[in-house]
């Protein structure tokens, strides 16, 4: 190896490398263009303090929405925020029935005084506490829309063996609105399209398919309203209080004895609610036949105290009627008008 060159200064001169030569032009452009963005983002709208992000955060990303599938439930990121039950479209309702109307006719009338009891036969109660009414299907003050047909009523006699009828505005109430007898002597005010009115008196049943707020009139009521050739119009009607109405009747049925009786209302002014007899126990109600009889099985109570409620919740009591069948004994006592 040759002698060793050195400097002036006796240092080794640097040793030459191999390759380009190092360019320092392309590092000084980018950073200046990495320091030109951080400026540009710090700028930017949503930077800063306010953006849920520190400002030159290069990971803040701008949030995406994404909307939900048509027909299904938006979710929600929250769990505890979603909905147990959907939101109310509104006030949950049963739907009207098409029979009932609301009525047009007058409203309630003062009460008057019961007619006054014989001595020792006869004696009137007041009104029963009641919460609701007394009534079944048929309310008062209510209107209710049907048909009015019509049939051969012969002398007003029908399945509800009151008997021959005194005048033959009678009709018989459809089956739903009979209930079992409940509509039996009710007075019904009936109205027809054209303006014509009448009041019958309900004896009948109409059976199905007679619909309900369906009335088969007999032939002579029916051609009040309208010509008997057209068979069917469409009416209104309500239940009514009659104003003049004589006292009511009582009669046992036919095989009535102390051991079994059946007995029934006959002439009053307002539809029957409840019937009891007077027995050892206190009053019993009787339950009610479909045929218009109040029905003691067993005998108890048979031709005492008499106590009979109406739909408005009057009570009269009766004494004095004896076990006689199939015969009509006075009572001598009316409901008051409503």
């Amino acid at each position: 190896m040759g002698p060793r060159t050195t400097t002036q200064h006796g240092t080794p001169p640097p040793r030459r490398r191999h390759g380009r030569k190092p360019d320092l032009g392309v590092p000084l452009v980018l950073g200046t263009l990495a320091l030109l963005g951080c400026l540009l983002l710090a700028f930017l709208p949503g930077s800063g303090n306010g953006s849920g992000h520190p400002a030159g955060d290069s990971a803040a990303v701008a949030p995406v929405t994404v909307p939900p599938l048509t027909g299904s439930p938006a979710m929600t990121a929250d769990p505890t925020n979603v909905p147990t039950k959907p939101p109310s479209t509104g006030p949950s309702t049963p739907p009207p029935t098409a029979t009932p109307t609301p009525s047009t006719g007058p409203g309630p009338r003062k009460t008057s005084a019961a007619p006054p009891a014989a001595a020792g036969s006869v004696a009137a109660a007041g009104p029963v506490a009641s919460t609701g009414s007394l009534a079944g299907r048929i309310k008062p003050e209510v209107g209710y829309r049907g048909v009015a047909t019509a049939y051969e009523a012969a002398d007003g006699n029908g399945a509800c063996l009151y008997g021959p009828a005194p005048d033959l505005m009678v009709a018989a109430m459809n089956h739903t609105d009979y209930e079992s007898a409940r509509a039996c002597g009710a007075y019904v005010r009936i109205r027809a399209a054209g303006g014509a009115s009448l009041t019958v008196r309900i004896v009948n049943e109409c059976p199905l398919p007679c619909a309900p707020g369906q009335l088969d009139l007999s032939r002579q009521a029916f051609a009040e309203l309208a010509d008997l050739e057209v068979g069917r119009i469409p009416i209104t009607w309500e239940l009514l209080s009659p104003a003049t109405a004589g006292p009511m009747s009582l009669r046992y049925k036919t095989g009535s004895s102390p051991h079994w009786c059946a007995v029934q209302v006959i002439g009053h002014r307002n539809p029957v609610a409840a019937l009891e007899f007077r027995t050892a126990g206190g009053w019993r109600r009787l339950p009610r036949s479909a045929y218009n009889y109040f029905l003691s099985p067993g005998g108890s109570g048979c031709g005492g105290s008499i106590r009979i409620t109406d739909i408005y919740g009057q009570r009269l009591v009766v004494d004095g009627i004896a076990v006689k069948p199939d015969v009509v004994q006075p009572a001598r006592v009316q409901f008051a008008r409503h």
